[in-house]
Parts: structure tokens; C-alpha cells; sequence
């Protein structure tokens, strides 16, 4: 293989992106280090739902945040957000760690230049009318929606008057709030990549200059009654209903669907020279940023995973780094990616069928694991704590595992890291990783990082 560009991180028409500040509230924990070392000891959060009785559904398990609040997070400023949803509340407490690692505590950026980018998800308070015409409907034996049922339960019990939360512009308004910031505030809603691509448009944001500082990630909260038997009809979820710790199992060949999961994850984006004017400390570089879409159905993935790897692939020509190139001893350049991964038997098929397309020969040398398989699916805040294992990943020169997986299916058939972390340190650490994130209908959203380099 030919010797491929090791450095290159300053765009040609931009400025260069740093990220100096991340939070989280995950299953496994809030705090980095703690939450990190659980995920290297392959530790899983997926237990009994306890939001709700979940009996009636396919599944009962998912995995929960515990003992959370606010206040041990913002003390009591947590009051001026009592009305706020609870994914708002994991917004906050995530954006505070971050807020405070970035030191913008003690040196404040200009409010006015810092903006925020979320993929936050949506709300809904009025949970018991769903409920009762989601579950009459359904036929957890057949897996179908008896139609009639439904549509004479919803009729009959749904208040035209029903109170919707609208969360997701809420969040970034009690952020705006809580922190002062004053540049662009957005959110999108792009279903399992909207986080991803929330930290992609705000690289892009300061990238060209309308920004000095973004406070971007995405929160969600599913596990309710909606969102749970949602998914089910979907026939997206696992069924299993014994042995939580082992049912989220992406790429074994055993695998049977995602496990619900909830958090929010938070990172604080910023122009090198907002980072340098301020003292910041830097946790890696934003290199590369691609975000395509299927063009295939409304609510499938192309089975050849064609979307996922232009994402990939316009993720790595922006960075100037070649997929089919391996540095002076014949390591690939990419030395991590953390996959989408959830556990279904497409998604985990057509995502490894994307790596390979993009990777080549090279495609069974990077390691490629899914986290999901401890803390379950985020969802809307999936990208942006997966792309904080990258990070951990470059800092630690150490690859988290995927869990629970025993028997890689020959379809997936790549170096999914099964069971165990992977200390690269013997070999010059993690320099280079993708984080990959694919929301329902085909929307796709890569994220490349890199150890940063003055």
C-alpha cells in the first residue's frame, strides 16, 4: 500500500475546529472517566423497564439513567428549569461538564460568537392515551398493528385538547438560558443521526466563521410508552425477555434488534484561535464532517449501504486522509470506528457493507465496535456519546469493545473488536477515528476526529 497523508488537519478555505469541552449522562454514568471505564470492562446498564409496567410489550427491557438530577449538576440554579422535560434536564447537566472542561467558567468566550447546534428530541406529557391505543393494537404474537383496533381506541380516548410538549426548541432554549449564549441556535431532528449531524453543522458553522464557540450534541428519552411500542411496531426492537445484560448484541449473529436507551451528550466546539485566546485545554481535532441520504424509501436503509458510505467517504476527503493508504508501518490511517451498531440484522449488515466499500482490502484492519451493545440505543443523543468514545479513544490510546458478542456473523465479518477493549498504545496510540451515525429513513452522517497537532 502507498504512504497516505499522516497530518493535513487545516482546511483549505476554513477555519480549524477544536473540541475542548464534553459531558454526558449515559445509562452507565455521568461522570467521563467512570462511565469510560465501565464501557472498557464491557459493563451493561440494560435492565427491566421501571419508567412504566412494560409487561404487555414485546420487550421489557431497556436501559435506564438512575438516581439523576439536576441539581447535582447545576445546584440550585436547577430550579429556574423545573418545567423542563426530562431529556432537557440530561441536556443541561451534560452542557455544565462540558462548560466547565472547556473552562469557560473561569474564561468566558464571547457569548455573543458562541452558539448552540442540538439534535434534541421530542416530547410528548400525555403518555397514558398512547399508551392504551398503542398496546390494544398490537399483536406482540404476530408482530402486526390490527388497524381497526387502534383507530377505535385513539378515537374514542385521545382528548383533541391532548398537551404536547414542544421539547426539542425548549432545550436549546434553557441552554441559551442557563450559559448566556447569544450566536446560532438550532436543532434538527434527523432520528438516530441527529446529533451527529448536529456536531457536523456546527464544525461547519465555525468552520467558516459565523461562530467562535458551539455548544452542540443532542439529548432523548424514549422510554415511555410511545416511544417503546413505536419502535416495536417498527419490528426495530429486541424480544428478548430474559437476560437483559446480553440483548443488545450488534454484529453477533444471534442479534435481534436495539434495546432502548437514554441520555444526552454534549460538546463544546471551538475556532483554534477561540481555543488558544481563551488557554483552553484541547481534546482533539474536527477534521472532517459528511452527511448524505439514501434516496431509497421512506423508511428503509439501502441494503448495499451505499448512504453510509458517502458519509464516510466525504467525511475523509475533507480531512485529507486516504482509506486505501497505511502509514510507514503498514497501518491503516483510520485506527478507529465507532459504528453505528445497533443490533438489527440490517443495519449491522448494511454498515459493515459501507466500511468495506470505503476501506477496501483495508476494511478487516480498522477496528470497528458499537458501544450500544452496553448502554443501549440513545437514539437522538446516540452520535454525540459515540463520538465522545472516539475522543476517549485518541486520548487513552484505548478501543472500546462491542459486548455480547460471541459469534460474529459472517455478513458483518470485520474487526468488531468482540468482548475485550484494545490497548493500542504499543502502537503509537489512536490517531485517527469515524463516528458513524444512520437515522431512520436513510439519513446518514459521519463525523472524522483526529489527535491534535499545533
Amino acid at each position: 500500500m502507498q504512504n497516505g497523508p499522516t497530518n493535513g488537519a487545516q482546511s483549505s478555505n476554513g477555519h480549524r475546529v477544536v473540541i475542548t469541552g464534553m459531558g454526558w449522562v449515559t445509562p452507565l454514568g455521568t461522570q467521563i472517566d467512570q462511565t469510560w471505564d465501565r464501557l472498557l470492562n464491557a459493563d451493561s446498564a440494560i435492565g427491566q423497564v421501571s419508567r412504566f409496567d412494560a409487561d404487555t410489550c414485546s420487550t421489557n427491557f431497556a436501559a435506564e439513567v438512575k438516581g439523576f438530577d439536576l441539581k447535582n449538576h447545576i445546584g440550585d440554579r436547577a430550579d429556574a428549569h423545573a418545567d423542563a422535560g426530562i431529556s432537557t434536564q440530561f441536556a443541561l447537566a451534560a452542557t455544565q461538564d462540558a462548560w466547565t472542561m472547556a473552562g469557560m467558567d473561569q474564561t468566558p468566550p464571547d457569548l455573543m460568537r458562541t452558539g448552540i447546534y442540538l439534535g434534541a428530541g421530542e416530547g410528548v406529557l400525555d403518555y397514558d392515551p398512547f399508551m392504551a391505543a398503542n398496546i390494544a393494537g398490537y399483536n406482540a404474537e404476530s408482530r402486526s398493528l390490527d388497524n381497526e383496533t387502534w383507530a377505535r381506541v385513539a378515537y374514542d380516548g385521545l382528548s383533541p385538547t391532548m398537551e404536547v410538549e414542544q421539547e426539542p426548541q425548549l432545550t436549546s432554549t434553557h441552554i441559551a438560558y442557563e450559559f448566556g449564549t447569544m450566536g446560532p441556535t438550532l436543532n434538527c431532528m434527523t432520528a438516530c443521526a441527529a446529533s451527529t449531524q448536529a456536531i457536523g453543522e456546527a464544525f461547519e458553522i465555525i468552520r467558516r466563521g459565523d461562530a467562535d464557540a458551539m455548544i452542540a450534541g443532542g439529548c432523548h428519552s424514549m422510554i415511555h410508552p410511545l416511544g417503546m411500542t413505536g419502535f416495536m411496531r417498527l419490528t426495530a426492537m429486541s424480544t428478548r425477555r430474559d437476560d437483559p445484560s446480553h440483548a443488545s448484541r450488534p454484529f453477533d449473529k444471534t442479534r435481534d434488534g436495539f434495546v432502548m436507551g437514554e441520555g444526552a451528550g454534549i460538546l463544546i466546539l471551538e475556532s483554534l484561535e477561540s481555543a488558544k485566546r481563551r488557554g483552553a485545554n484541547i481534546l482533539c481535532e474536527v477534521v472532517g464532517f459528511g452527511s448524505t441520504a439514501d434516496a431509497y424509501r421512506i423508511t428503509d436503509i439501502h441494503p448495499d449501504g451505499k448512504g453510509g458510505a458517502g458519509a464516510m467517504a466525504a467525511a475523509l476527503e475533507q480531512a485529507g486522509i486516504d482509506p486505501h493508504a497505511t502509514d510507514e508501518n503498514g497501518r491503516p490511517l483510520v485506527h478507529y470506528i465507532s459504528a453505528h451498531g445497533t443490533g438489527t440484522q440490517e443495519n449491522d449488515k448494511t454498515e459493515s457493507a459501507g466500511v468495506r466499500s470505503v476501506f477496501g482490502d483495508l476494511a478487516t484492519e480498522v477496528p470497528f465496535s458499537s458501544i450500544k451493545s452496553m448502554m443501549g440505543h440513545l437514539i437522538q443523543a446516540a452520535g454525540a456519546v459515540e463520538l465522545m468514545t472516539c475522543i476517549q479513544a485518541v486520548r487513552t490510546g484505548i478501543i472500546p469493545p462491542t459486548g455480547n458478542l460471541n459469534e460474529v456473523d459472517p455478513v458483518c465479518g470485520l474487526d468488531h473488536v468482540p468482548l475485550e477493549p484494545r490497548d493500542e498504545n504499543h502502537r503509537g496510540g489512536v490517531d485517527v477515528c469515524l463516528s458513524n451515525s444512520f437515522g431512520f429513513g436513510g439519513q446518514n452522517d459521519t463525523i472524522c476526529v483526529r489527535r491534535f497537532r499545533d
